[in-house]
């Protein structure tokens, strides 16, 4: 869940300028499998089932790129479950399949791997190899999980630097926070095209950019300072900016609802994710959220928690 930043991750803006985001992880979960099967193909199974008798057959790029990547021949059978929609979420789906893939094809080959390592490979299966125009903020959320503020640098490094903050801080933070689903999915990728594009020619886009930038900065030193009230205010500015990036990132509906749950009491509030579709947060004292909910009653209310850590092994069977 991106709080402030988003965009700032895409190499046209960070290795000009340098890019940061406010993210964290929350408990909502992609579980993946992977199992010795009995004969020598590959079989995978997600919302399509499919087996092949080498990598190259495979038709789901992430899984034929990640196999690739990792050097890992036949024999196996991989699946995959996730607690919410795999596609058009804004919520990294696809980027925490990727890490807790790879993740899982480490242990599978019997090797540790990092957070950082993890993240890294997911950056270079989805940025470079299958070509999607997204950003590297995901995949660094879903390895390291917790709250962060995560910094691209020029160079294409990444860090990643926990929030430290009091426990009633993040916990008045998470309490504050209301999730629902537009049941709007879009691809991801064509919203990021024109964000792209826009950002790599425009000097004033580049200039939004930068004070989304500096607003990630300054959410990160006021939950250091333990000043939560800041929060719902830097996210509301945060999203006008968005807005005014390229037309695709907000619709009529959207404007709508969030122009009702505003209404209603929430300080802030933005989409999550590319824009387009997917989750709407809004950010408001908790007595405020019933009557948001009830203004926005076509939409599904998401419970969530923060999760402090991100990519693990659960179950290891030699």
């Amino acid at each position: 869940m991106s709080f402030v930043g988003g965009g700032s991750d895409l190499p046209v803006f960070y290795r000009k300028f340098g890019g940061a985001v406010v993210s964290t992880a929350i408990n909502q979960f992609v579980y993946i499998t992977v199992n010795k099967k009995f004969d020598e193909k590959i079989r995978v199974s997600y919302s399509k089932t499919e087996e092949a008798g080498t990598v190259d057959r495979i038709k789901h790029p992430l899984v034929r790129e990640a196999m690739k990547l990792l050097k890992i021949d036949g024999g196996m059978e991989i699946t995959s479950v996730a607690d919410i929609p795999g596609r058009g979420s804004g919520l990294g789906s696809s980027s925490s399949f990727t890490v807790g893939l790879l993740h899982a094809l480490h242990a599978y080959a019997e090797r540790y791997a990092s957070a950082e390592q993890l993240a890294r490979e997911a950056c270079e299966i989805e940025i470079e190899r299958c070509g999607e125009p997204i950003g590297k903020q995901d995949q660094y959320a879903a390895a390291f999980g917790g709250l962060n503020y995560i910094r691209f640098n020029e160079d294409d490094s990444v860090s990643v630097e926990p929030i430290l903050c009091k426990r009633e801080t993040l916990r008045t933070i998470q309490d504050n926070i209301l999730v629902f689903y537009t049941g709007i999915t879009r691809s991801a990728s064509d919203v990021l095209k024109h964000q792209q594009s826009a950002v790599a020619s425009e000097k004033k886009k580049q200039s939004v950019m930068r004070k989304m930038v500096a607003l990630a900065e300054q959410m990160k030193s006021e939950l250091q300072r333990n000043r939560a009230g800041a929060f719902g205010e830097i996210i509301h500015e945060g999203w006008l900016l968005k807005k005014s990036l390229t037309s695709g990132i907000s619709t009529d509906s959207i404007d709508d609802w969030y122009a009702k749950a505003r209404k209603a009491g929430a300080v802030g509030g933005k989409l999550l994710g590319a824009g387009a579709g997917g989750f709407l947060m809004f950010y408001a004292p908790p007595e405020r959220h019933e009557a948001i909910a009830s203004g926005l009653k076509g939409l599904r209310r998401m419970d969530f928690k923060f999760e402090s850590q991100g990519s693990r092994i659960i179950f290891v069977h030699h």
